[in-house]
């Protein structure tokens, strides 16, 4: 049997702000923002979106492939569903993946989130591939943030990289080869995470650890913060260890890859793995300049513009590589 992404779709709020929109608010420029992230605008959820909000929507999107005209339909042959997001509309439970179930109106099914920062959404198509091999046929699989509403719009060195976003893929067990000559869908996954760098990006106030006490004044509200240099040197380490890794437990080069569809994190870190293997840059597909980082929407809401850019073509071998806060790193490796 094979696990095969057989639809893809995405979904971005309507207010899109620009870098030139920031500096009117906080001291930086376009030419500051664009030189150090490769970033150059963004879509911000409204008031009233959630991160539940936007994964439904880029589910539906991914259904109407399935179903032109009719996606709730569609989604009656999902078996399981599995969300990657550091954002979830509440603390704790319920779930993210609950709240999407239960707008697509399905029943009796399994429903969860993944907690590994932008890694997550590689992590959840390893983890519905692995939970498809035990009587399930159709997994949604969905990464989803809203990391604007964690951000503190006061530290230039953080509220420029983030957007929201969601993006979608439905995972089919198929009959397809998983090995050997015409192989399918996911053949390699690495998944991997370095704990010890757990506090160089992290939400720090409203867990067990740091929890919220009756009458306590807070300067900042529940926002994420970052050591930039040390997730930066992490990022690029791991990004050219799974890359090199999974071409070296399958026997491949890089050239036998149609394209790799990294994490939008930064430019500069995607540039750096690329000049350490050797790799030209045009071999990634890049949309971060239009949505900036949106964490585990960042790999789906890619593959779904690159497969729907007709460039994708089945048979082709394409590798996701992911990597946040945890600290995590992931990859997978398929035929589409």
């Amino acid at each position: 049997m094979a696990f095969e992404i057989v639809a893809t779709g995405h979904y971005v709020p309507a207010n899109r702000v620009t870098n030139d929109d920031l500096a009117r608010t906080i001291d930086t420029s376009d030419e500051w923002i664009r030189s150090h992230t490769g970033i150059g605008s963004r879509h911000v959820a409204a008031e009233n979106e959630a991160s539940s909000d936007l994964a439904f929507q880029a589910a539906l999107n991914a259904l109407e492939q399935l179903s032109p005209g009719n996606p709730m339909e569609a989604a009656q042959t999902i078996d399981l569903v599995v969300v990657g997001t550091s954002s979830p509309d509440y603390y704790g439970f319920p779930s993210c993946a609950c709240i999407v179930q239960d707008k697509l109106k399905l029943e009796k099914i399994g429903a969860f989130d993944v907690v590994a920062a932008c890694s997550g959404f590689v992590y959840s198509l390893d983890a519905a591939a692995g939970m498809l091999r035990h009587g399930r046929k159709r997994a949604l699989v969905i990464g989803t943030d809203v990391l604007t509403k964690i951000t503190d719009w006061s530290d230039r060195g953080t509220c420029v990289l983030f957007g929201d976003a969601a993006g979608a893929a439905i995972l089919d067990k198929t009959d397809a080869p998983e090995e050997g000559p015409g192989r399918r869908g996911i053949i390699r996954s690495i998944l991997g995470s370095e704990g010890a760098g757990a506090q160089e990006l992290m939400c720090e106030r409203g867990g067990t650890r740091n929890p919220y006490k009756a009458g306590e004044t807070l300067d900042k509200g529940i926002v994420l913060s970052m050591n930039g240099q040390a997730v930066y040197n992490f990022a690029v380490r791991a990004f050219t260890d799974t890359i090199q890794d999974l071409l070296d437990l399958e026997g491949l080069s890089v050239d036998d890859v149609k394209k790799i569809i990294p994490h939008q994190a930064n430019m500069r870190i995607i540039r750096a793995a690329a000049r350490r293997l050797k790799i030209p840059e045009d071999k990634f597909f890049m949309n971060i300049e239009k949505y900036a980082n949106t964490s585990n929407a960042t790999i789906p809401v890619a593959l779904d513009e690159y497969a729907r850019s007709g460039d994708l073509q089945r048979g082709d071998l394409i590798m996701t590589v992911g990597f946040g806060g945890g600290l995590t790193y992931a990859g997978n490796l398929m035929v589409w």
